[in-house]
């Protein structure tokens, strides 16, 4: 029992709050507030221009003040929440203050909560130490598990440090960066290396996204400029009216675009369009005059087929004079025919080469047999060879009279081979005309 105020004294760090703390108090005449304990009564102050009550109420406030710290501490304590040398010196903390403690209440009870502190802190020592070791456990699995994602993000990264598919890499790097964001914080050395390596692996695929980009720039401009040359030139021949050589230069030009390769889509794009107008223009008009010229063909074809007919007639050639005379007018008006469609005019020009080639043949066979110099070649030989045999039967004889049969029979046999020869010269002699 509390002999000041026959209280008994609740045996817990929160017992000075139970009952009313004003009962521990008086307020005297003067306004002096008085605080009753067990060794008597103690002035605690006093609270100028108010009323007794509320002068009490003041004190007793600060009591509560106090002891509603005591009481936190211990639940902290009995939690766990509370590291013990902290705990303790909390209590020394509090001990000062209740000692200096102008309120009023149950001073003494206060004073045992506070002792009592520290075998509540040694009896929930246990309780503390588990809980921190469950803590630091499960801050040791928080760290492996975030160790784990943020060297997973890095094994990746470092696969896609090499990637070419540039578009899908530039926009899952992203996503991994996002990640490592969100994930949990390691220790800053462990943390250090990975993001070391994190951060190498997309600035080594950043870096070659770059160069691609940079070459495929330049490429693209090399490109822009080969197909503005075509372009251009595509767009000089639009107008033209030389049909063949134009078609066949409109050819070369597609060919030139193909190998030139792919620009930007965007340049390839407007400078097709500006291409493929300018050959669509040409090629329009070369159909309009090709359908005008169809008409023009078709009477062209019907005079060949007449005028061959002619052509061929003259052969076979029984007057090289008349047959060429005749040739020549009709290849006059064979070729002031105009355009006739280009398949069906080779059979024509094939039959006309067959007569063509045949006057070339009799005018280069004439021009043979009245080539003077050759056949001054030939009158040559056939001297040659007469002198030949005439000195070769001389021989054969002169040997015979000498008795010298064999040699006679080898000369006449020599003789009698140039007179073939001399026969065969004879008649080619003979060809040529006077």
């Amino acid at each position: 029992m509390d002999t000041a105020t026959n209280q008994p004294i609740i045996n817990s760090p929160a017992a000075a709050l139970v009952g009313d703390p004003a009962k521990y108090g008086r307020v005297a005449a003067d306004g002096t507030v008085f605080v009753i304990t067990g060794d008597g009564e103690k002035a605690v102050g006093s609270y100028p221009g108010k009323t007794p009550e509320e002068a009490l109420a003041y004190f007793v406030r600060k009591f509560e003040a106090l002891a509603s710290e005591v009481a936190l501490l211990a639940a902290r304590i009995k939690s766990g929440a509370m590291v013990p040398s902290d705990a303790l010196a909390a209590v020394t903390k509090l001990r000062q203050q209740v000692e200096n403690l102008n309120g009023v209440g149950n001073l003494a009870a206060l004073k045992l909560s506070v002792e009592q502190i520290p075998n509540l802190i040694e009896e929930h020592k246990t309780i503390f130490e588990a809980r921190k070791a469950a803590e630091a456990a499960a801050k040791a699995v928080k760290r492996a598990e975030g160790q784990a994602v943020k060297e997973k993000l890095v094994v990746e990264a470092e696969m896609h440090a090499l990637s070419e598919n540039w578009k899908l890499t530039s926009e899952r790097l992203k996503t991994l960066l996002d990640e490592w964001k969100k994930a949990p914080r390691l220790d800053k050395k462990a943390d250090a290396d990975l993001w070391k390596r994190f951060s190498a692996s997309r600035n080594k695929f950043d870096k070659r996204r770059r160069t691609h980009f940079a070459t495929l720039l330049q490429a693209q401009s090399a490109v822009k400029s080969a197909k503005e040359i075509i372009v251009t030139e595509a767009e000089s021949l639009a107008n033209s009216r030389d049909w063949v050589a134009t078609a066949r230069r409109y050819k070369a030009l597609m060919e030139q675009w193909k190998l030139s390769g792919r620009g930007k889509k965007t340049d390839d794009a407007k400078l097709w369009v500006r291409f493929k107008t300018a050959q669509d223009t040409f090629f329009a008009a070369k159909n309009s005059d090709l359908e005008k010229r169809q008409g023009t063909m078709s009477e062209n074809l019907a005079k060949r087929e007449a005028l061959i007919l002619e052509i061929e007639a003259v052969l076979p050639i029984t007057n090289l004079d008349e047959a060429r005379r005749k040739f020549r007018d009709l290849q006059s008006k064979w070729s002031k025919i105009g355009m006739t469609e280009r398949s069906k005019r080779a059979a024509f020009d094939k039959r006309f080469e067959i007569v063509e080639t045949a006057i070339k043949e009799a005018e280069a066979e004439k021009w043979r047999k009245s080539d003077p110099t050759a056949k001054a070649r030939a009158n040559d030989v056939v001297s040659q060879l007469s002198a030949a045999v005439a000195n070769y039967e001389a021989q054969a004889l002169k040997a015979e009279t000498a008795g010298n049969v064999k040699k006679a029979s080898e000369l006449r046999e020599a003789a009698a081979a140039r007179r073939t020869w001399l026969s065969e010269a004879e008649k080619g002699l003979s060809e040529f005309t006077n």
